[in-house]
């Protein structure tokens, strides 16, 4: 009898302890969770990734956010009137704002870095040096066959850095370029721009960008804004489910 409830009483003792280890593990399980989502410096919402916790921009941006009165949270698939709203302000830079000298060089230098890939096939958003010499090169041959007149080349004829893509969203990323080096050309440096162009292009494309960024990590390269927007990787997640909505009107 003794035998039996020092078994049974053992048996207890046992699924106590198997207990406290479940509850201490899921605990370990909640914190490890917790320290992950703090190291984005955000909470993650429900439905949304780690990795789009870790991508998505979130909060004011520094300097020229309060400036403009514009957040990251305001181009949102929540709120599709305010997503066009400051797209709209951020492309009217763009329109608004002509650069010239060592400012214009410096913008073509950045902005022929960056496209718009998922709303078209443009390499990119501006026209790039390249491109003029490469035009100017066909214009002359057509000029040379006849097949054009020098006052019918002027029509054809096109600068660095005039708008090379002109959906919204590119509209947006020009005029935030332009207007950093513009306004605050001494403190952002040419990667702090390019990042900035890369966390709305991550905010208009969430669903490509998170891709993409997953594509990054699974090849070891390291993660920034610049990578991740920019055309140094451009199409590294091919082949990966990155097919999504864009948010704001193309």
């Amino acid at each position: 009898m003794e035998e039996e409830i020092n078994s049974k009483s053992k048996n207890l003792w046992e699924k106590a302890i198997i207990a406290v280890l479940v509850i201490g593990l899921s605990f370990a399980t909640f914190n490890q969770f917790q320290i992950s989502s703090i190291g984005t410096g955000k909470e993650i919402p429900t439905g949304m990734s780690t990795v789009q916790a870790a991508v998505i921009p979130t909060g004011i941006p520094k300097i020229y956010g309060s400036e403009l009165n514009i957040k990251y949270d305001d181009v949102s698939v929540n709120d599709a009137a305010k997503a066009d709203q400051t797209i709209k302000l951020l492309g009217n830079l763009d329109n608004t704002i002509t650069l010239e000298g060592s400012n214009l060089d410096r913008y073509v230098e950045i902005a022929s870095q960056m496209s718009c890939e998922y709303c078209c096939g443009a390499k990119s958003i501006i026209f790039t040096k390249e491109d003029i010499t490469s035009l100017e090169s066909k214009i002359q041959e057509a000029i040379a066959a006849g097949k054009l007149t020098e006052d019918q080349a002027k029509t054809y004829r096109r600068k660095a850095g005039e708008a090379a893509c002109g959906c919204a969203h590119s509209f947006a990323m020009r005029g935030i370029a332009k207007y950093l080096i513009k306004n605050h050309g001494s403190e952002f440096t040419n990667e702090e721009i390019l990042n900035e162009m890369a966390k709305w292009k991550t905010l208009f494309f969430p669903t490509q960008m998170t891709a993409k960024a997953e594509a990054l990590k699974s090849q070891g390269i390291e993660f920034s804004y610049s990578n991740l927007g920019s055309n140094k990787y451009r199409g590294i997640e091919s082949g990966s489910s990155s097919n999504g909505g864009m948010v704001g009107g193309c």
